[in-house]
């Protein structure tokens, strides 16, 4: 691993350096690393090496490394790494960070941000929120003006509940009614969604989503962090915020209200506004790359064609790397992948140090035992 300024390139082969050829496949710092905030550890990664940072904030709960063990997730991210310096992180109290007695206030969490640049070495970033880290995202960009250079949200909102000047979002009793309830997912993997369910959110996603949650945060924990976000209105500060600002919203997110997106793009100056057909509120499910698409051209003015392959994930696979783990999954030695496909044995074992690195998988046992999983 190469460093310089906080950026580390480390290559398929395990050995650091300053150059390479196009083959190697060039992942930055993906292991999880420590930033510390004061006397808390936040846990962080980075991943791809493009010219600009892109500082994910996360929705009220997340996990680095269970992220990637979800497909269309490791999908996601892997588009966004593809044209940036990904920077990704737990608040804390959740995921790999260090846990906390009660819910981080604002302050907290910006200091988790700032810490989170300083570790890392970036001193300006683009601020992608998701739902409440949308939220944040501004508060930190009104508050740090100098280190946000532009802004990216989605699904998110100035203001959580409906009030007598504000007609988006539930009341506080129809929400405290969710939250009372929201301990089931932990169990089921159930999303929040009024009765509507989303026909991508299967019961292989949902059985992850509950494992994820269960990993992320405690039910408790969670249920707090939402029940703070119910207090926060931030807009008194959108007409001071001078970053150029995206803001992405499907029409039928069934979490968050459209509306509330109308509010941000007609309260920021410099805000442009993207609807996006669907209703999922997880920006991965749906058309995950219809985000990514925009994210792109906003932050570099075009849009890669044809689309980048993403780094991670069954999508980053060669057709022939398919085929080999298809076949190591159901059991079949490098030797029998061989003769099956008329290759050599050293072929499908370079092949296979590829697919590991792709999926984030360790061992062939690895590679069977969440074939599933992984989509293979």
């Amino acid at each position: 691993m190469a460093c310089a300024f906080g950026r580390c390139r480390l290559y398929s082969d395990g050995v650091a350096g300053l150059g390479g050829s196009r083959l190697e496949r060039r992942v930055v710092q993906r292991a999880t690393q420590y930033a510390k905030s004061g006397r808390v550890s936040i846990a962080y990664q980075v991943v791809g090496d493009g010219p600009k940072d892109l500082i994910l904030v996360p929705g009220f709960v997340s996990h680095v490394e269970l992220a990637w063990e979800e497909p269309r997730l490791a999908h996601f991210l892997g588009r966004l790494s593809a044209f940036s310096r990904l920077i990704l992180f737990d608040k804390r109290g959740t995921g790999m960070s260090d846990p906390v007695e009660s819910p981080p206030s604002i302050g907290q969490r910006m200091d988790d941000i700032r810490a989170v640049m300083d570790a890392v070495g970036s001193r300006r970033s683009t601020l992608f929120g998701i739902s409440e880290g949308g939220t944040l995202a501004l508060q930190f960009a009104h508050d740090h003006a100098m280190r946000a250079e532009t802004l990216v949200l989605y699904g998110s909102w100035a203001r959580r509940l409906a009030g007598p000047d504000y007609p988006y979002g539930p009341s506080a009793q129809q929400l405290e009614e969710v939250i009372a309830g929201m301990d089931r997912a932990w169990a089921t993997g159930e999303w929040w969604d009024g009765g509507r369910p989303s026909p991508t959110d299967d019961e292989r996603h949902r059985t992850w989503w509950a494992r994820y949650l269960r990993t992320a945060a405690s039910p408790a924990m969670a249920q707090n962090v939402v029940r703070m976000n119910m207090r926060m209105d931030i807009r008194d500060l959108l007409p001071a915020i001078e970053q150029p600002t995206l803001i992405l919203h499907r029409t039928g997110d069934t979490w968050i209200h459209v509306g509330h997106a109308h509010y941000l793009a007609d309260h920021i100056r410099s805000a442009t506004y993207v609807e996006l057909p669907g209703s999922d509120h997880r920006p991965w499910l749906g058309d995950a790359d219809a985000i990514v698409d925009a994210v792109e051209v906003f932050m570099t003015g075009r849009k890669s064609r044809p689309r980048r392959h993403a780094n991670f994930g069954v999508d980053a696979l060669s057709r022939r790397e398919r085929e080999i783990a298809l076949l190591a999954s159901q059991g079949e030695t490098a030797t029998e992948i061989a003769r099956h496909l008329f290759i050599s044995k050293r072929t499908v074992e370079s092949h296979l140090i590829s697919v590991y690195q792709k999926l984030g998988v360790g061992s062939k046992t690895e590679l069977i035992r969440r074939a599933s999983e992984l989509g293979i």
